[in-house]
């Protein structure tokens, strides 16, 4: 089985998260990047069913060199070679054309997975637009994927209430999250990885021409949270009042 992992890199969520010009631009000042914790569990499955039915596994990223580190955690993690399209990704659509692109002249591969969202931007767009453009059959919100017989999978997504399970033929695009693996089958890389991955390829090639569909006007943080203030459990008409005329919630 030949797999493609889209490979999206994300600020640390511990990260502080500030921004520059009139707050216009992300200020990356100290910022460390990892996997996005949705890829993760698309690379653990994409691995899974390597060590299962043998084939490659294939890592492809759009973006310039300062992700070449998180890449190379990914091989180190077992990916066997990885390419990159050397672009700034300047919105979804912009990203989704490079994919597709590639995905277009490479078009032997039985299976991509990728996050469903990233967790800076939470888009969500970026596979469904690649699925559309390289012709190919998309599910998002996936949280189980079994192989069958006849280059069929067992697709199971969840649904508002419960979740849904489909017989899909390969090729296809799945939008993993949590629930694709246990979290405790989530890989880190060890020394022999880490020490393999030096050695694996990592392609860079160029981007093609394609414009930005979305621009960023301006970015702002969540309201500071407010003092908590606290009712004495028996004194019930307080938090009514409370409730009714400062919360306004009832």
């Amino acid at each position: 089985m030949k797999i493609l992992f889209l490979m999206s890199s994300v600020p640390d969520t511990t990260s502080k998260i500030n921004f520059t010009e009139n707050n216009t631009k992300f200020d990356e000042s100290g910022i460390q990047y990892v996997i996005n914790p949705h890829d993760e569990f698309g690379l653990t499955k994409a691995m899974q069913l390597k060590e299962k039915f043998g084939g490659e596994v294939v890592v492809l990223h759009v973006g310039t060199a300062k992700s070449d580190a998180v890449i190379r955690k990914v091989l180190a993690i077992g990916a066997d070679r990885a390419v990159r399209i050397d672009a700034d990704p300047q919105d979804s659509y912009y990203t989704a054309v490079q994919i597709a692109d590639y995905l277009n002249k490479h078009n032997d591969f039985d299976l991509i997975i990728a996050g469903k969202e990233s967790l800076d931007y939470n888009g969500g767009m970026v596979h469904g637009l690649v699925a559309a453009m390289s012709g190919l059959k998309f599910v998002n919100a996936v949280i189980g994927l079994d192989v069958l017989e006849d280059g069929k999978v067992s697709v199971a997504r969840e649904i508002d209430g419960g979740k849904e399970v489909l017989e899909i033929t390969l090729p296809l695009i799945i939008g993993g999250q949590k629930g694709l693996v246990k979290e405790e089958e989530l890989r880190i890389p060890n020394m022999r990885g880490i020490m393999m991955a030096r050695k694996k390829p990592l392609e860079v090639i160029p981007a093609i021409e394609a414009p930005a569909k979305t621009k960023i006007e301006k970015f702002e943080k969540p309201a500071p949270k407010g003092s908590i203030k606290l009712v004495d459990k028996d004194n019930l008409d307080e938090l009514i009042d409370l409730l009714h005329n400062e919360a306004k919630v009832i």
